[in-house]
């Protein structure tokens, strides 16, 4: 057994781990936090465990969550506030950098605990259990969880019905994923990995929804139980979106958001949202804005398309234009671009270099890029900026509490 050695934390890397300097090399170490005396077993490839915090720092709190440690869905629980909010900005600051841009960040929007409206979860059966919950940090294994303290009570509320009905239809050490979005309608759960559908299946599974209340099941793409259309309010306007769509994680994050977007493209008469998704930013645009809405998949943009077609004269909408294209691959043209007074985009983590790229070429006066990355933020901003645009406000936002993930809005302005 590798022998245990005592250590000084020096800083936390991107992911949350701290960063021990040692003879044989630094060592990355979870749940630790800077400046603490620790003891640590290095396991290999440049990583170690916790055995002990000898000298904790003042910044450490009591983890609220009994599974923290165990369970690999938080990293940073154990982190005041304050130095996790420092932390977090600290981290665009980092990402920013590589890329030669300097901007002054404004102060993280926070997240609460008890506001995740949408999580994973995943589920195994054996012979005899059926384990429902997360999986332990970089492992297959499963931590069964019938308490989380990042999601919404509704949510939590569910789990022992939601680990019965997947009960009924996982194969023996078969593998499933649940997503189980909260809408004002009542739990919307997508899954995958299940088994194959057939008639008795199918009548156990609307039994077990309509046990659990579920607004709707979908398993595997397909919707096999609706009691009620499940509802999402995108700033007034009801949606009814397609199994496994997107949703932000957060009401407080979405609101921050759409606030900043709104703010970002202020009077403009004709904007596009790209990546436009089931229509957050749309939503909220629509009634100041002429606006055109591109989104690759063909389901989400079909919810948006009806919402707006029945909703949109009672919500003195301008008009609204929808195009599905895979903006990756097929990027909005510069020379397309040139009706719009704004152009919003928010792409999935990957970002957007192609679309970027074209915006860069663009006369388009007022981009406001929205970002679940900073790495590809600083990336797709460096090709703004070459382009001539300036980056004029950059705001994170926090949807994913004690975890790395930091989304961000930045405004960029044609000088």
């Amino acid at each position: 057994m590798t022998a245990e050695i005592e250590v000084e934390i020096a800083t936390l890397a991107a992911q949350g781990d701290g960063i021990a300097e040692t003879p044989a090399g630094p060592l990355f170490v979870p749940y630790v936090l800077p400046g603490e005396r620790v003891r640590i077993r290095p396991e290999g490839e440049g990583r170690a465990a916790l055995v002990a915090v000898l000298e904790a720092s003042s910044d450490r709190v009591a983890a609220p969550c009994r599974h923290f440690t165990v369970c690999g869905g938080c990293a940073l629980q154990h982190m005041a506030p304050p130095a996790y909010a420092a932390w977090k900005r600290a981290q665009v600051e980092a990402a920013l950098r590589p890329r030669g841009l300097v901007a002054d960040i404004d102060a993280l929007v926070p997240a609460l605990p008890q506001s995740r409206r949408r999580a994973t979860f995943a589920a195994t059966r054996s012979r005899k259990t059926l384990t429902l919950g997360y999986h332990e940090k970089a492992s297959h294994t499963i931590v069964p969880v019938l308490e989380c303290p990042l999601v919404v009570p509704e949510i939590e509320r569910a789990l022992p019905a939601l680990g019965v009905l997947i009960g009924h239809g996982l194969s023996r050490n078969a593998r499933a994923s649940l997503l189980v979005t909260a809408t004002a309608s009542g739990l919307d759960v997508a899954v995958t990995g299940g088994k194959a559908l057939d008639g008795p299946l199918r009548a156990e599974l609307a039994k077990q929804s309509a046990i659990a209340d579920l607004a709707r099941l979908s398993w595997d793409g397909e919707i096999v139980a609706e009691r009620r259309p499940p509802l999402i309010d995108l700033s007034g306007m009801t949606v009814i979106p397609p199994p496994g769509a997107f949703r932000q994680p957060t009401a407080e994050g979405e609101a921050a958001l759409v606030r900043l977007v709104r703010e970002g493209v202020g009077d403009a008469g004709r904007a596009a949202d790209l990546f436009a998704g089931c229509g957050t930013f749309t939503a909220a645009l629509a009634p100041q804005a002429a606006i055109h809405a591109v989104e690759s998949e063909a389901a989400p943009l079909a919810a948006l398309t009806r919402a707006v077609r029945e909703q949109g004269p009672a919500l003195r909408f301008k008009p609204v234009t929808t195009e599905t294209r895979d903006l990756m691959r097929r990027p909005l043209l510069a020379v397309e671009m040139k009706a719009f007074d704004a152009v919003v985009f928010d792409p999935p983590r990957a970002g957007a270099a192609a679309q970027a790229a074209e915006l860069a070429k663009s006369v388009v006066p007022v981009v406001v890029a929205v970002s679940c990355s900073p790495a590809t933020f600083a990336r797709d901003a460096r090709t703004l900026i070459d382009g001539g645009y300036r980056l004029t406000r950059l705001t994170p936002v926090d949807q994913f509490l004690w975890s790395p993930h930091i989304e961000l809005v930045g405004i960029f302005a044609r000088d």
